[in-house]
């Protein structure tokens, strides 16, 4: 593996981790930026560590991803995209992370989707990961969240 193919997506990725952290350490009210500033600085951290890992050939590289891996993520991919961009702000963020999480749990699990036991496992999996969000930013961490559009 060339420098370059080790170097360029580390570099990519510390600078995504300083626009992140510039626009979570700018952003008003100060208060609903703690928690994405906390995940910010470590994300930054993490991205400078491994970019100067590659500077200095300490890092092992992965294999590279296959066509056929990649076809495999593209669905999820596109429903991360679609909930980043525009679903927590359209449709609120709680009612977004619903649907987000729902749509890949039926794109991945390999479960039938006639049986009515999968779709139960789908569904608590659902209600409890929204709950934990919902406690983690409104009760927890008393962060704002995207309003639904219910409201």
């Amino acid at each position: 593996m060339t420098c370059i193919q080790r170097l360029l997506p580390s570099a990519i990725i510390a600078a995504v981790g300083v626009w992140v952290a510039y626009i979570s350490y700018t952003q008003e009210p100060a208060d609903a930026f703690l928690f994405p500033r906390l995940i910010a600085a470590g994300f930054v951290m993490l991205a400078v560590w491994d970019l100067a890992c590659n500077l200095l050939g300490a890092s092992v590289p992965a294999p590279g991803m296959d066509a056929t891996a990649a076809l495999n993520l593209a669905p999820g991919m596109l429903v991360l995209l679609i909930y980043i961009f525009w679903g927590a702000k359209a449709l609120g963020f709680y009612t977004a992370t619903t649907i987000a999480v729902l749509t890949i749990q039926l794109l991945y699990d390999p479960a039938p989707r006639h049986l009515f036991r999968a779709w139960g496992r789908r569904c608590l999996i659902t209600a409890t990961f929204v709950a934990v969000m919902y406690g983690l930013f409104a009760k927890l961490l008393g962060v704002y969240t995207p309003k639904e559009f219910f409201h």
